[in-house]
């Protein structure tokens, strides 16, 4: 295989293969969506003679890490011809992509997984985890705490980025795992007119509270499904908000809004506010959780440096890669509120840990100690595990909603 840039004379090749890859046959409307959405993108391509047989596109994002952010490419669109597969190509594909990454000094990057048994075998680790939430609102929502009684006011999708995003971006520094949106990025992918998922759905609407701005949802409804008499739904897409009060305020509008009898809000963080505020769980219910963002460590070192830490932890971490060799061996680590260093030594292990699992830990959503009860880390000396979930803590859990 060949593996070079996709020109943009190819794009229409890469779309035709994802296409044939997901299964998928979108209307024109929505591939010259799909076709936007990559032209800023990096483009990989495996090409087999002239035949493109295997595609990886990176958005150039920045995320928010515990203590700052990253540069971070957000890999989408990974696609292998089925005619090419186990023939190496995707290997070939993401390894040029990491090279890049760590050329440019980009010491991490991210995806959503298709299929969650394909991306641990690149060291890629599940670092956050989503929920769905679901309330029955034939009834008014029942609360705990009283609701701020600041007005409401719709905000036109247009006037978003200008209206909510310095917002988005303060409240994104506040959890791990966030992407920066730019005003392409709520305009044309978070605001799109139509959803693609399902098209039944309203355009977004996006309700604010208070002035100064105090918190936001960003919601899109349909009606009643007659054939079957479903209840009209509010599916929620996002709900920032400055304190539970605020947020009680919000939850308690899209819980009434007329002929709706269902709010579904998909990829909620484990520990949203709502599940314990909430009068009464048998309305406010769970229906699911998942793993939402992956994040591969391209340079274990630069990312374990350039993180903020919540408490000293000074261990020896033996690091298995099978991918970048580079990040193998055993490192000291020694981390603390104020820096950390990360050095090869010679001392013995303390722990020992696949790359694709200190991914999982990096933001702070999965606990080392977990990995060690599942058979995945092994511990050497005990309470080492402790020792680095401690220091890898963040005040909330890390949180992506933003789905690419």
């Amino acid at each position: 295989m060949d593996i070079r840039d996709v020109p943009e004379a190819h794009l229409d090749r890469a779309l035709d293969l994802a296409y044939l890859v997901f299964h998928e046959r979108p209307e024109d409307e929505q591939r010259t969506h799909h076709r936007e959405l990559l032209l800023p993108c990096e483009r990989i391509g495996a090409y087999d003679g002239e035949t493109l047989v295997g595609f990886v596109a990176a958005h150039r994002f920045t995320l928010s890490v515990p203590g700052g952010e990253l540069s971070c490419p957000g890999l989408t669109y990974v696609s292998v011809a089925p005619t090419h597969r186990r023939r190496g190509v995707l290997s070939a594909l993401l390894a040029e992509l990491f090279r890049r990454a760590a050329e440019r000094g980009e010491p991490i990057a991210a995806l959503w997984a298709s299929e969650d048994a394909i991306y641990g075998r690149f060291g890629f680790g599940p670092a956050t985890q989503g929920i769905t939430v679901e309330i029955d609102s034939r009834r008014p929502l029942a609360l705990r705490i009283d609701p701020d009684e600041r007005p409401l006011r719709l905000i036109d999708p247009a006037d978003a980025p200008a209206a909510v995003g310095p917002y988005f971006e303060a409240t994104r520094a506040l959890r791990a795992g966030r992407n920066a949106r730019d005003e392409e990025r709520w305009s044309g992918e978070w605001l799109a007119d139509k959803d693609e998922e399902d098209d039944e759905l309203s355009p977004p609407r996006i309700v604010a509270l208070g002035d100064p701005l105090a918190g936001y949802a960003v919601y899109r409804t349909k009606g009643e499904n007659e054939e079957t008499h479903t209840p009209g739904l509010v599916r929620v897409d996002e709900v920032e908000a400055d304190t539970p009060a605020a947020a009680a305020a919000l939850w308690r509008y899209l819980a009434s809004i007329d002929l709706t009898g269902t709010v579904r809000a998909w990829g909620r963080p484990l520990d949203d506010p709502l599940l314990l505020f909430a009068g009464d769980r048998d309305q406010v219910r769970v229906t699911g959780q998942f793993p939402a963002l992956w994040v591969r460590l391209v340079d274990v070192r630069s990312a374990l440096t350039a993180r903020a830490w919540a408490a000293a932890a000074d261990l020896v971490l033996e690091v298995h890669d099978s991918r970048l060799p580079a990040n193998s061996g055993r490192f000291r680590l020694t981390a603390g509120p104020g820096a950390a260093r990360y050095e090869p030594t010679g001392d013995p292990a303390e722990l020992s840990i696949a790359v694709r699992d200190l991914g999982a830990c990096y933001l702070g959503g999965t606990r080392v100690a977990d990995l060690v009860a599942a058979g995945l880390v092994e511990e050497h000396v005990p309470g080492a595990a402790a020792m680095l979930d401690t220091a890898l803590r963040s005040a909330r859990l890390p949180h992506t909603d933003d789905e690419f």
